[in-house]
């Protein structure tokens, strides 16, 4: 079965003795047998001395003694001439002599044994117990001015600066501080086919500042460090003063066997490498409980966050070239664990220990999340070998987003992400939308922030399948994951000077522009260059590094630069057009697609936003506005269910639907009120003629009407036929006619008509003028009364 380590793809990375062939388990064996198949520190040694009472038996018999003693003294005279010479004298001092020197040599072996046994005793040769019988290695802190090495038998040896010129460079560990790449450990070799020996403590930099070309970059060799062990696949932390190494995996060629983990820091501005022994967690949110040793696991996928103080490492796996005590008969164990390191100084409101706004001393806090919300489910897997990356926003600290990964037998999944919200310590999944990339395993990926921060674009660049075993096929392909819309954008990259097809490599981005260092690139290629440049906004390989002018130490986006949570090494990005025609948007963001394509259900993307910023042009004109994080509310655009939004649109819905009552009710009353006043000077007019003349709005059929009875009420005086006017008699509270006014007869409805209909033109009729309110609360009666008319 292949391992997720293995680059190599035409032999194993290490080989395993069955054990059969080395071993008899159960003692069927003889002593010499035994000795036959034992390595010389497993051998028990073959004296030439006959034990005797030398602590002084009281019952020993000293003619016996004298017997043996005489014996021993021919043997050792025909075991060797230098023996001969030196007895060359007196007979009687010959056969005297071995007996001032037995006890001294008695001694000294004892003394060999006392010393040797206990050092033996945490190896391989005699066994490999979890703890040391002599206790933690700890002891004195290791500062790079130590002269102790690490390694089998633990030489001490003079340190030398970094040798930068190899053949090959992968799987480092690496970090980015302040303009400079700092590199430690991993692969290297000399000459081509090297298989052997690859593993290193190399420490080297490389610098930003300046430009400088791909054949000739500006990488500086460091001291080797004699404290920190030969490693790779392990992850270098960064705060913005301190590189934190954990993690990785020993040397199997040769085999070598792990120490205890303890966390090397490497103090920037003092130069030195500081050792913290014996590292224990604490509990928290979704963690296991505190107090259990530190491991130390390998391949898993690191990320740091030094704006919130913290660290990750995400998977991984145990075995015997990361665990001691772990047998190389023993499969290695494949982890879902998510390790946690807050940094030195700074608060962490997840961790037992820090509660209260309590800060990490000089040892760090160290947390282990196994059950942040799907993470203990069989939708979940173990994975080793993927990457992890930061995106801030969204929620109050931001997530983050493994990709890629997997085991020896196995990927992970790249059209689901699996997505951890720092602030609840909690494990979702998203799903993406297009085309997406083939199944992987160790690629690299980095994170660039559009100028509004309305879009976080991740680069992925590499990696390898390893699956089936021997046919490992390396991967030179660039893909881009943008976020919050989830979708994946292949890179065109036909036609340029692209590197050759990788694995392993070290990967980061400064003044927009994506770094990568070493990979593994197969048999095939003798030796590689190691140093390459892709420009994130052109989209292009490109044969330098160019440093912008302008930036802030973290170089951020000039407008994130007041906020501590913009991404580092975005200083001069811009969104490149190939993102811009699929989420929306200009150079300098707007993008149109807010919300993932596959809508978010629960977790950070379904309540939370990006955090946008103000960008403005040369001429000082607003070219984007500024928004704010919403870890808790806002729909922001999104189709999945969301309170606010609905109660948002109830609420709309309602005044809509009363501002249209409204207008209707005043349209109405126009109306109404325009007839009215219609009526009434109509009536005037026929008034002023006279009672005995014909009105030209007279009809005449003859029709009549229902009337109401009592005080100050109408009365109809009207009947007859052809050419008679009807009147309208008004009395007063006197019961005296106060009026006659002639109305035409046309307003009056048909014999048989409804009442509802007279009613109607009664309140025409009544001589009151009709109000807006009477309106809205019978708008009905008033629009029988208009379309009557």
């Amino acid at each position: 079965m292949d391992e997720c380590h293995g680059y190599f793809d035409d032999v194993p990375t290490h080989t395993m003795t069955p054990p059969s062939q080395s071993a008899h388990p159960h003692g069927s064996t003889t002593d010499s047998e035994d000795a036959d198949h034992m390595s010389p520190l497993q051998q028990p040694r073959r004296s030439k001395f006959v034990e005797v009472d030398v602590d002084g038996d009281k019952n020993g018999n000293e003619e016996d003694i004298a017997a043996l003693l005489h014996r021993h003294t021919l043997e050792s005279r025909s075991r060797s001439s230098s023996y001969q010479s030196e007895f060359d004298g007196d007979p009687q001092s010959k056969s005297i002599a071995p007996v001032f020197s037995l006890h001294p040599r008695l001694y000294l072996l004892t003394l060999l044994l006392f010393i040797g046994l206990p050092l033996l005793y945490d190896t391989r040769w005699l066994s490999m117990p979890k703890t040391s019988i002599i206790g933690a290695r700890a002891g004195p802190i290791r500062s790079s001015d130590s002269m102790t090495g690490h390694g089998a038998g633990h030489m001490r040896q003079k340190r030398a600066d970094t040798v930068t010129d190899v053949c090959n460079r992968w799987a480092g560990q690496s970090a980015l501080v302040n303009g400079t790449i700092y590199l430690y450990g991993g692969h290297s070799t000399q000459e081509p086919g090297q298989r052997s020996g690859t593993w290193t403590n190399d420490f080297l930099s490389i610098d930003l500042s300046k430009s400088w070309k791909i054949a000739d970059p500006s990488v500086k060799g460091l001291p080797q460090p004699s404290g920190p062990p030969a490693v790779a696949n392990g992850y270098l932390w960064n705060s913005y003063d301190s590189l934190y190494l954990y993690g990785g995996i020993v040397s199997d060629s040769p085999p070598a066997q792990p120490d205890p983990y303890s966390l090397w820091e490497y103090q920037i501005k003092a130069e030195r490498w500081v050792e913290h022994s014996n590292p224990r967690t604490s509990g928290g949110n979704n963690s296991e409980d505190g107090g259990q040793p530190v491991l130390q696991a390998g391949e898993g996928a690191g990320i740091s966050i030094p704006e919130l103080g913290r660290g990750y490492y995400f998977g991984g796996h145990y075995d015997a070239f990361t665990t001691p005590g772990w047998s190389t008969w023993t499969n290695r164990t494949y982890l879902k664990a998510l390790l946690e390191f807050t940094y030195p100084g700074h608060s962490n409101d997840g961790v037992e220990a820090l509660a209260g706004g309590e800060t990490a001393g000089s040892d760090g806090v160290w947390r282990n999340v196994t059950r942040g919300g799907i993470q203990d489910t069989a939708r979940f897997p173990n994975r080793a070998d993927g990457s992890l990356v930061y995106v801030p926003g969204y929620g109050e600290q931001g997530m983050l987003l493994s990709i890629g990964g997997g085991t020896a037998e196995s990927f992970s999944q790249m059209n689901i992400i699996d997505v951890y919200d720092i602030a609840t310590s909690t494990w979702y999944k998203q799903a993406t939308d297009g085309e997406y990339p083939m199944l992987r395993v160790n690629p690299c990926a980095v994170a660039a922030s559009a100028p509004d921060g309305s879009s976080t674009n991740i680069y992925v660049y590499g990696g390898q399948n390893l699956i089936p075993y021997g046919q490992q096929i390396q991967y030179d392909d660039m893909w881009i994951l943008s976020i919050p819309s989830f979708k994946w954008i292949e890179v065109d990259t036909s036609g340029q000077s692209a590197p050759p097809a990788r694995v392993g490599a070290s990967c980061s981005i400064w003044d927009g522009q994506i770094v990568v260092v070493g990979g593994y690139t197969g048999p095939d290629l003798s030796c590689d260059n190691g140093f390459y440049v892709f420009s994130a906004t052109e989209l292009k390989w490109q044969n330098h590094f160019t440093a912008l002018d302008g930036g802030n130490t973290q170089n951020q986006q000039v407008s994130q630069e007041k906020d501590l949570t913009g991404l580092r090494g975005s200083f001069g990005y811009e969104v490149p057009g190939a993102v811009q025609s699929v989420i929306g948007g200009n150079a300098k963001g707007g993008a149109t697609i807010t919300a993932p394509v596959q809508a978010a259900t629960q977790g950070p993307l379904a309540t939370g936003k990006p955090i946008t910023y103000t960008v403005t042009d040369s001429s000082g004109a607003t070219v984007t506005q500024t928004g704010t994080v919403s870890p808790s509310g806002g729909s922001n655009g999104r189709d999945g269910p969301n309170i606010g939004a609905i109660v948002a649109g109830v609420v709309a819905g309602f005044f809509a639907i009363l501002a249209a009552y409204l207008g209707f009710c005043a349209y109405v009353y126009r109306r109404q009120l325009a007839l009215y006043k219609s009526h009434v000077a109509m009536s005037q007019r026929a008034a002023a003629r006279g009672p005995n003349e014909k009105s030209s709005f007279l009809p005449s059929s003859t029709e009549g009407s229902s009337a109401r009875n009592g005080k100050g009420s109408m009365t109809d005086q009207s009947s007859g036929v052809g050419g008679t006017s009807s009147r309208l008699a008004v009395t007063n509270s006197n019961g005296q006619d106060s009026s006659v006014l002639p109305l035409p007869t046309g307003l009056w409805p048909p014999v048989g008509g409804n009442s509802t209909a007279n009613s109607s033109n009664e309140d025409l009729l009544v001589g009151q003028e009709p109000s807006f309110v009477g309106v809205l609360l019978n708008p009905r009666r008033s629009l029988r009364v208009i379309n009557r008319d």
